[in-house]
């Protein structure tokens, strides 16, 4: 069972001073997760990265009255790396056992405590709290767009109780009304300026990356280490990746995202 991650996010923070956490997220089919069910007998998890924490694994199965075994579990982005590769695992673990019915992102919440979208087959066309579980409000495609990133850092695991984001409800605003793709990779730089002016890490190189290339903004993990470029079709230069790597990033790809996946 392959399960796509996400990239990072083209906005998150909390809709208001008091308010939820909510995200848009950067679906990335080029990353994903997969899990094989290898055999029965008590749970056991055969990772390279470890992605799954088996006691998660073990408390999703039960909830969804799935039967233990010996599963293969190989990850394409790393822990901690805000690519959803938690999530991801979870929901692949789910599958490979043989669940097919709803509620799985439920499930996925209760053990876990927060979630990505990752069910949805546009996972960007939703405004969603992942600390609920829910979609806030639906959201228009976005259009074609091609990122060039990598993982830069330490990564970080996401804390279901960690709610110190910025407010973003002004860009969320933005975000609805913006028809162009330099209008949405503004919104997704000012998201990730804000985030990084309150939760660091200091010296990230993306932003200057991105003036330096041509690109029409950076995004980033909000948590996690992922950081991308935003370029709209065929506009990406020969070379980005190269400078990408110089500048520390691991694991650089480009992939396609919004109505170009």
């Amino acid at each position: 069972m392959r399960v796509s991650g996400h990239f990072g996010e083209w906005l998150q923070g909390r809709l208001g001073a008091g308010g939820p956490v909510a995200l848009v997220t950067v679906a990335c089919p080029a990353l994903a997760v997969r899990a094989t069910r290898l055999g029965g007998g008590p749970l056991s998890l055969l990772q390279g990265r470890c992605v799954l924490d088996p006691d998660l694994a073990r408390a999703l199965l039960d909830r969804l009255g799935l039967a233990h075994g010996w599963f293969r579990i190989e990850s394409e982005m790393p822990p901690g790396g805000g690519a959803g590769a938690s999530t991801a695992a979870l929901i692949a673990l789910a599958r490979a056992a043989g669940f097919e019915g709803s509620g799985l992102i439920e499930a996925c919440l209760a053990v876990e405590g927060a979630s990505d979208p990752l069910t949805f087959p546009q996972p960007d066309a939703v405004l969603w709290a992942p600390r609920l579980g829910r979609v806030i409000d639906d959201l228009a495609t976005l259009p074609p767009a091609v990122i060039v990133g990598g993982f830069w850092g330490n990564g970080q695991r996401t804390d279901p109780a960690d709610e110190e984001f910025p407010d973003v409800a002004d860009l969320v605003d933005a975000w609805r009304g913006a028809e162009t793709l330099a209008q949405h990779a503004a919104i997704a730089a000012e998201s990730a300026r804000r985030c990084t002016l309150l939760r660091g890490p200091g010296a990230d190189p993306i932003e200057a990356l991105a003036g330096t290339w041509g690109a029409l903004g950076h995004l980033r993990a909000h948590t996690g280490s992922a950081r991308g470029l935003i370029f709209a079709p065929g506009t990406a230069p020969a070379g980005v990746e190269d400078a990408l790597r110089a500048a520390g990033l691991a694991q650089v790809l480009r992939f396609a995202t919004g109505a170009a996946r």
